[in-house]
């Protein structure tokens, strides 16, 4: 009798090898520029070695921790109340590895020129691979300097500069590290957070009872949590613990986690307040100003995270170009994928650039009132655009695979639920754009060093500049909008000329000179297409 032939329907070929690992540094040659570029050197080794991490162990960490969604435990198994949330164990491995690296706490815990800059790199490769935990380490790291100012609070500050993550449900002064949450928003609210209905009751000294709830409270546990009560002297901003000073469990109840379009791993909650602990921080009626030292941190790491999404879609896509083949040859091969492919480069890598350019302009914020002037104007515009250009980014590198983009074996569809939520955070972008108007209106040294900032790059059209003149000189909320995108053009092209990129010239001609269609992948002949492709991903 003959034997039966071996299982196998078919041969499996003309399928791309895995992306990963790959070194998300070694890589990145506009990443690798602009960290020296904007003074940031001296942390080369240093966001290398995360980058590698990054591309190889915590990309592979991410997946599960997405998968596997945390869960609400409201009680424990004997009735008792506990509000506590569970993660894929995934998920604390890779808090773990970015505290460790600097992601949360570089800023304040080696305050050299430049280091900012070194942080923001460091935000831009995590968010590449496991997005959902950028936000507990965003706020983390920009709830720090806030708390500074507060001399009982500053011991909350060092902890949370900490290089050390620990997830254990226990009082803050028990651990070495700790995370940072923030709630302003309230039901009947939204981006009004003047509206806010929670009460803040005064006990002793700075301590406060609250009373309410708020309707989004990211990462609910956190150790502490900055939030937003009306105080007798009007608005104030509080920190309120997860425990209490006296080692017993804070007064606030978790009523359900949030079923989100994305952001799997990082559990955003809906919360009560039932005289809940906290501690005063800034003065009665000046809460907003004090919560918004927050915003020009969190906006640029809004930034750089549609920023990064770009980036990591981007790469997938051309892997994927380079190794398909259809109609007879490689996908990377025909012309009109090189026009796609070339021109979410030239968009990429404008987005990096002029982020990376803000991130300077934070971190000498201090040191320079220019700086000051221009990271306050160029966080609001920027964070509008890159973060409105992210989802038809990622969706136009999906159909560069196809239906393999659309599966959850990529990282594509994560990247594509998570792209919306840098627009909506951290205000959408009508509050951008009356921020941009605010700012220009009231301000006038941002309009000054906004015009200095483009003055800087000679090679922008005369035309495009006299138009972007007349609208800055009749500004008004209906077309703030059309303003601030031609601000962010601009200001990504003077970034990119700066930069001395080959891509600045591509830029201009696609984007300024003669802008092309709407879609993504109609650039104009006379574009080096392989140049652009090749500088964002090398041919392993």
């Amino acid at each position: 009798m003959d034997a039966l032939p071996p299982f196998a329907t078919h041969r499996v070929d003309n399928q791309p090898p895995a992306f990963a690992p790959r070194d998300l540094w070694r890589d990145d040659a506009a990443l690798r520029q602009a960290l020296v570029r904007e003074g940031a050197a001296a942390w080369e080794d240093d966001v290398g070695r995360y980058g590698a991490l990054a591309g190889g162990e915590l990309h592979a960490l991410g997946f599960d921790a997405h998968r596997d969604r945390p869960r609400l435990r409201t009680h424990d198994r004997f009735g008792h109340r506990i509000d506590r949330v569970e993660f894929h164990p995934n998920y604390h491995a890779i808090m773990g590895a970015a505290i460790e690296h600097g992601v949360a706490g570089l800023s304040w815990r080696d305050p050299r020129p430049g280091a900012h800059v070194a942080r923001a790199a460091l935000s831009y490769l995590h968010h590449q691979v496991e997005p959902g935990s950028s936000c507990p380490l965003t706020m983390t790291h920009a709830a720090v300097p806030v708390l500074q100012g507060v001399p009982a609070l500053r011991d909350w500050a060092t902890r949370a500069a900490a290089p050390c993550y620990d997830p254990r449900d226990v009082p803050a002064m028990d651990k070495a590290g700790l995370t940072l949450g923030m709630g302003m928003t309230e039901k009947q609210g939204g981006s009004d957070v003047r509206a806010n209905a929670t009460v803040a009751r005064p006990l002793e000294g700075d301590a406060y009872a609250l009373v309410g709830h708020k309707w989004f409270f990211s990462a609910p546990m956190s150790d502490g949590f900055l939030v937003l009560a009306q105080a007798p002297g009007g608005l104030g901003c509080f920190l309120l613990p997860r425990w209490r000073p006296d080692g017993t469990r804070n007064a606030f109840r978790l009523m359900r986690l949030k079923d989100k379009l994305g952001d799997w791993s990082n559990a955003s909650s809906e919360v009560e307040f039932d005289g809940a602990w906290a501690h005063r921080v800034g003065e009665e009626g000046r809460g907003v100003p004090t919560i918004l030292q927050m915003v020009m941190l969190t906006r640029l790491d809004c930034m750089l995270g549609s920023s990064a999404e770009m980036r990591m879609a981007l790469a997938e896509a051309i892997h994927h170009a380079r190794h398909r083949h259809a109609f007879g040859k490689r996908l990377a091969e025909h012309a009109l994928m090189q026009n796609v492919l070339a021109d979410l480069a030239i968009e990429a890598e404008a987005a990096l650039v002029f982020s990376m350019r803000v991130a300077r302009a934070v971190d000498a914020a201090g040191r320079d009132t220019d700086e000051a002037a221009f990271a306050r104007v160029a966080t609001a515009i920027g964070k509008y655009w890159i973060c409105k250009r992210a989802p038809a980014f990622v969706n136009e590198a999906q159909e560069c695979l196809g239906g393999a983009g659309y599966v959850e074996e990529s990282i594509l569809p994560r990247l594509y639920r998570q792209a919306p939520l840098n627009s909506i955070w951290e205000g959408s972008g009508n509050i951008q754009c009356l921020d941009v108007l605010r700012a220009l209106h009231r301000e006038p040294a941002c309009l000054d060093v906004l015009r200095r900032e483009l003055a800087r790059a000679p090679g922008l059209p005369a035309a495009w500049l006299a138009d972007l003149d007349e609208r800055l000189a009749r500004a008004g909320e209906a077309s703030a909008r059309s303003l601030v995108e031609r601000l962010a053009l601009a200001l990504q092209a003077s970034a990119l000329c700066q930069a001395d990129s080959p891509l600045a010239g591509d830029f201009i001609a696609s984007r300024l000179a003669s802008p092309h269609a709407q879609a993504l992948g109609t650039l104009a002949d006379g574009i080096d297409f392989a140049r652009a492709i090749e500088r964002a991903l090398p041919a392993a």
